[in-house]
């Protein structure tokens, strides 16, 4: 009798309400307001705004990234140690919320404190913002992975989370560039400084209500010792996950690139002057906007493709296909804004899919992880997704910054043909390139779908004898 109740409370984890669907995506929400906005913004502002030189901001991103690859993988070893009357992960939503709202506001506030003082004050306060976005995304993440046991629903949940993402994305591209010009008039610095302020504000209520509206379900084995080395062990045995860690620090890599150089793109190629071009937006919002309107089309058109295709053959198909419109792109010329337009939604709508298939993949990687070596180690496996992440962005900062001094980019000055060939290339083939081999990394990822509806029934079943009989 006990065996069957809890084979009926082990399937009662599989379906999620749409309330808790919707509070868990609102944290990407929040997560997004930031990392977009640093993916789109960041390089640009501290090169043409906070007015630090291509090269030192190559330097900065790197060394500032170097710590990152230490604190993402601590971060998953703490998370997954910890226990709380709320969970194991749900806990850093509230405590880390206003720290990371307040540290991604602190980056703009400009001190006046000299050439050497404004590049040390970007260092601290650009390694401590990304410190708290460990600190509070490791665990955002890894709690897709215990909501529910289902590799399906959490499909649906990702679905759900990058709908909220890409929403951040949209409301960026809609209203970043007009609120600078609201506040700040000809002061852009003033102008990023109140803007991030809102963004802040708005990051630290939905991080809280994500933590209101979730639940975490799934918990490790009872037999499961905290050994550091041997949750290490199993995790670099899981050829599935490092196929993930390397798809996924490329993939990154691409998008990080094309994010920073889309403002240069617009400014100096396609000579985006700044002014109102459709309403409230300028050429380069518009652009931003209408992209990351049909991604987020494309985010939900992905749940639909997923009952139809293998998930690594859906990704493997979208991701290099995306790959190859992102390089034709270096072909349209700057005259011709709406082929623009068009090919970029296309690249858009076929990238859509691709988020919310990888952090379901995660969570399948975890449940194959215990399946297999009776270990799960749930935040640790997320946190790869947070190290690719960094990894990406650290590329993505350091390529186009790179590739900008090489080809003699000087700021907010007429470009030479190099310099302008220079920004075509990073905003195109080189971010094509890595989309690349991210998509041909899928080919070793050993898990299929099928298989997965078994591993689940499996842990199912190992759950429920383990729960002890009833004298």
């Amino acid at each position: 009798m006990l065996s069957w109740i809890v084979s009926r409370v082990e399937n009662a984890k599989n379906t999620l309400g749409f309330y808790e669907k919707f509070s868990y995506a609102l944290g990407d929400t929040a997560s997004n307001f930031f990392f977009q906005f640093f993916a789109i913004f960041i390089v640009y502002y501290y090169t043409d705004v906070y007015g630090l030189s291509p090269a030192a901001v190559t330097t900065m991103l790197l060394m500032v990234k170097l710590w990152d690859w230490i604190s993402d993988p601590v971060m998953g070893i703490i998370a997954d140690r910890t226990s709380t009357r709320w969970g194991k992960f749900r806990p850093y939503l509230l405590w880390m919320a206003v720290p990371y709202g307040a540290l991604g506001y602190l980056m703009f506030i400009n001190p006046d404190l000299g050439e050497e003082g404004k590049l040390v004050f970007a260092y601290v306060t650009y390694i401590l913002m990304m410190t708290a976005y460990t600190a509070i995304n490791v665990p955002y993440g890894a709690l897709m992975g215990v909501m529910t046991t289902s590799s399906s629903e959490r499909l649906t949940l990702g679905t759900f989370r990058f709908v909220g993402a890409f929403s951040a994305a949209i409301v960026l591209g809609m209203s970043v560039r007009p609120l600078v010009r609201l506040f700040g008039g000809e002061n852009e610095m003033l102008g990023f400084q109140y803007t991030m302020a809102i963004f802040a504000v708005l990051s630290v209520l939905l991080f809280l209500q994500t933590f209101r509206g979730t639940r975490e379900r799934v918990s490790p084995p009872p037999s499961q010792d905290g050994h550091i080395g041997k949750d290490l062990l199993v995790l670099f045995k899981n050829k599935a996950w490092l196929v993930m860690v390397v798809a996924g620090i490329f993939t990154l890599a691409s998008v990080a690139i094309r994010g920073a150089a889309t403002v240069y793109f617009f400014k100096y190629y396609m000579l985006d002057d700044n002014s109102s071009f459709i309403w409230i937006w300028d050429r380069t919002s518009f652009f931003i906007t209408t992209g990351a309107i049909v991604f987020v089309i494309g985010v939900i058109a992905g749940r639909f493709l997923s009952n139809v295709y293998d998930k690594r053959s859906l990704m493997m198909f979208l991701t290099l296909s995306n790959a190859i419109i992102m390089g034709l792109m270096f072909y349209i010329p700057n005259d011709d804004y709406w082929t623009m337009l068009v090919v970029n939604a296309l690249a858009s709508l076929l990238a859509g899919p691709t988020p919310a298939l990888v952090w379901s993949m995660y969570g399948d990687v975890a449940d194959f992880g215990e399946w297999k070596y009776k270990r799960r180690t749930t935040a640790l496996v997320f946190s790869a997704a947070q190290f690719a992440q960094k990894l990406g962005l650290t590329i993505g900062g350091v390529l186009p910054t790179a590739v900008l001094t090489y080809v003699g980019y000087e700021a907010n000055m007429a470009q030479s043909e190099t310099a302008l060939m220079g920004i075509r290339f990073i905003f195109t083939w080189l971010p094509a390139a890595f989309a690349i081999i991210a998509g041909l990394a899928f080919i070793y990822y050993p898990l299929r779908d099928a298989q997965l509806v078994q591993i689940e029934k499996d842990l199912v079943d190992r759950r429920v004898a383990m729960t002890p009989a009833i004298s």
